[in-house]
């Protein structure tokens, strides 16, 4: 599913950049879409600031390193004064990565790699369009708000108990909107929850510094995943960009595989592919979340959790940036309660508190099922 309505006039992209180079390209991806059209460029912020006045964009793509002002700064300026949904187009050094996941944090929809030769240009054709519908929908239903996260809820302070029986596995996918969702439901949990394992939409190269973020402010420890890395209580991996990330079965516990498959409803890492993987390794021992994000990645996978027995949840459209995602999963039956943000940190403890409560051997995971 994309994101789209019957529009009046085309998406209106202003452009900001200091390559002409990246400026051209990233204009002839735009306008070879019927419903966008690029209505200006701009080579700094000073420069972009009179065009937003001038041609009155819904929808700014954004780089970070520009001369005169820089990016972080134009976005609190833009943020404070003037909202616009924003789409960071950025390079994949570290510190750009960092500046990234920054903007994220200071209210822009989505992030993006800055093309680098032909190949990435084609790979963000699809991409940029996408994003640019889904950050134009979120302005017009008045979604922007939800992109940073909010206040942290006070839940219970009794920690659950890990149970001593098949251990216990949370899997939790987001795309447009995601970063600040993660952010605030890993903050919202104590530490001793079972090991937790995300699929976010994000480019190679900013999933390392979305990761460090999270573990600066969360009370987990979080990492990007590595090849073999225990899935263990209290940790949490991200999938790195461009690879898929799966679990399996390891003992009495579980461990993530990463591979570069073909893309999943025009992802690499799927949401699907996580989720199905948990399905197999885990079933009722695992729960489900699906959050805000445009396109049906993670339904179908999520469905086959819910199959094998496991416990979903769906963000609702209320607080969703996007609700296309979760939108999917509810429509194919595949999710057992849908609640706004701030519920579901409290309805994942509850879980775990019943689940931990269970005696050993009452539930075995799906892959222990013969068939």
């Amino acid at each position: 599913m994309t994101v789209s309505e019957n529009h009046q006039r085309p998406i209106r992209v202003l452009i900001v950049d200091d390559s002409a180079l990246v400026r051209k390209a990233l204009a002839e991806i735009l306008n070879r879409e019927p419903d966008i059209e690029v209505v200006g460029t701009a080579p700094d912020a000073y420069i972009a600031r009179d065009k937003i006045l001038q041609l009155r964009p819904d929808v700014l793509t954004l780089d970070l390193e520009m001369p005169r002002m820089d990016g972080i700064t134009f976005l609190r300026k833009l943020m404070r004064y003037h909202p616009l949904p924003v789409i960071v187009v950025s390079s994949h050094g570290a510190a750009s990565s960092k500046l990234a996941i920054q903007a994220l944090a200071e209210g822009a929809v989505e992030v993006l790699a800055k093309p680098a030769g032909p190949f990435s240009i084609g790979d963000l054709q699809h991409q940029l369009a996408e994003k640019v519908r889904a950050a134009a929908w979120a302005a017009r239903h008045g979604k922007l708000g939800a992109v940073r996260p909010r206040p942290v809820p006070t839940l219970p302070s009794q920690p659950p108990t890990v149970s001593a029986g098949p251990a216990l596995l949370i899997a939790i996918g987001a795309s447009t909107g995601g970063p600040g969702a993660v952010e605030f439901i890993l903050r919202s949990l104590p530490k001793e929850t079972p090991g937790i394992v995300i699929v976010q939409h994000i480019p190679p190269g900013f999933s390392a510094s979305f990761a460090e973020r999270l573990n600066e402010v969360c009370p987990q420890q979080v990492r990007e995943a590595r090849e073999g890395d225990v899935v263990a209580p209290g940790t949490v991996l991200i999938a790195p960009g461009d690879f898929h990330m799966t679990v399996h079965k390891a003992g009495g516990s579980y461990r993530v595989s990463l591979n570069q498959g073909p893309r999943v409803c025009y992802q690499r890492p799927s949401v699907d592919v996580l989720f199905e993987s948990v399905a197999r390794a885990a079933g009722p021992a695992a729960a489900g979340v699906i959050l805000t994000g445009m396109g049906s990645d993670g339904a179908e996978g999520m469905l086959a959790m819910k199959r094998a027995g496991a416990y979903n949840l769906a963000q609702d459209e209320s607080t969703c940036v996007v609700f296309g995602m979760p939108k999917e999963a509810i429509r194919r039956g595949a999710v057992d309660k849908v609640l706004p943000l701030d519920k579901i940190p409290a309805e994942l403890l509850r879980w775990t508190q019943q689940r931990a409560a269970l005696q050993p051997g009452s539930c075995s995971p799906a892959s222990e099922r013969s068939s």
